[in-house]
């Protein structure tokens, strides 16, 4: 992995909020390298710090948040550094493009669909209106939307789910971006068309050689199209490596957790894991491990001392004091054994 060439290279970040006049820290020094055409997956439950740590490399963070340290380097620049909206304007939608999880959200429901694409063609390329109605019906027939030319004047709710979002990802493709996020893309689809959808990402990935990001909890999707997978909690990556270093090999005790908490693994009459507890309080300064509260194997270190990374193989390092060589040899759940063993790689992917 390290001889691809580095696309974007994140050092260090600390995003805040102020809420009521405190402060939220939702990012904690994250440092992590995104590599030209891989398909990187970052998951975590809810309130983890994805959508915020994507987010900013667009520019897309809340109006009371803000970058307080660190550096996004993209194309020669540290982005993390652009203030103001005509800065952000030079990459969002023209190099680094987002597909949100909600289509209807993301399209005007006043205008047609083929305008709302030959918009951003418009405005990223400077393209008469002949010019980006002509290459808004070749990104809609690319996205797998039959009858172009019929389409191209409805409006977004004469569009089922499954076509809104490929009319989102035209809409994201349209400048060829070098980095595409997408942020949980398939939630509010059926499972056939979730599967249709990532395809057509993959697709799209493969013929481009486009770098994506997703924004995801749903650890089955990320079997089907991860090539490296980055495991967030509270703020912080903890572990991060390859799709089969996370499932087959996982180290630190959330991405056990998370695991173990797939419906695809669980035992017949049995009940499905869940993880006790809530996350940590972002407004207070956490001490040590985040997640040692909800570990049950938490070591008497995790309450007084943050881990640092531990390299477990070439691309694969966690954040735990589990990797410690003093520490005693804890056994992973069942769960995990089981996938260890590849017994269940098939489930993943059904």
């Amino acid at each position: 992995m390290n001889k691809k060439e580095v696309i974007l290279s994140v050092r260090d970040l600390v995003i805040q909020f102020i809420l009521r006049g405190r402060k939220l820290t939702p990012i904690r020094k994250i440092s992590m390298d995104f590599y030209k055409g891989e398909c990187v997956a970052i998951v975590g439950e809810s309130g983890s710090g994805k959508s915020v740590f994507a987010k900013s490399f667009l520019g897309m963070t809340d109006k009371n948040g803000y970058i307080a340290s660190g550096s996004i380097l993209f194309d020669g620049k540290d982005i993390a550094k652009y203030k103001k909206e005509k800065e952000w304007l030079t990459i969002r939608g023209k190099k680094i493009a987002m597909v949100f999880q909600d289509p209807m959200t993301s399209l005007n429901p006043l205008k047609i669909v083929g305008e709302q694409i030959a918009e951003v063609l418009r405005q990223h390329k400077n393209l008469d209106y002949a010019a980006a109605k002509k290459e808004a019906l070749e990104i809609l027939h690319k996205v797998g939307i039959n009858e172009p030319e019929r389409r191209f004047k409805q409006y977004p709710h004469e569009f089922s789910g499954g076509m809104r979002q490929r009319v989102v990802i035209a809409i994201a493709i349209a400048c060829n971006p070098d980095i595409l996020v997408c942020d949980e893309p398939t939630t509010a689809l059926d499972v056939t068309i979730q599967a249709q959808i990532l395809g057509l990402i993959r697709q799209i990935q493969k013929e481009t050689g486009i770098t994506v990001i997703y924004i995801t909890h749903d650890l089955g999707v990320v079997a089907n199209v991860a090539d490296r997978v980055a495991v967030m909690y509270a703020g912080e990556v903890v572990e991060h490596g390859m799709c089969g270093d996370i499932f087959f090999n996982p180290q630190h005790p959330y991405t056990w957790a998370l695991l173990s908490s797939l419906p695809q693994l669980g035992v017949k009459d049995e009940p499905l894991y869940s993880i006790d507890g809530v996350p940590p309080n972002l407004f207070m300064e956490i001490k040590g491990d985040a997640f040692a509260p909800r570990n049950p194997k938490a070591l008497n270190i995790d309450f007084e001392e943050a881990p640092p990374y531990f390299q477990v193989g070439e691309s694969h390092y966690a954040k735990t004091w589990l990797l410690d060589p003093r520490a005693p040899k804890v056994a992973p759940p069942e769960a995990i054994k089981r996938l260890a063993a590849k017994e269940e790689w098939e489930v993943l992917y059904a």
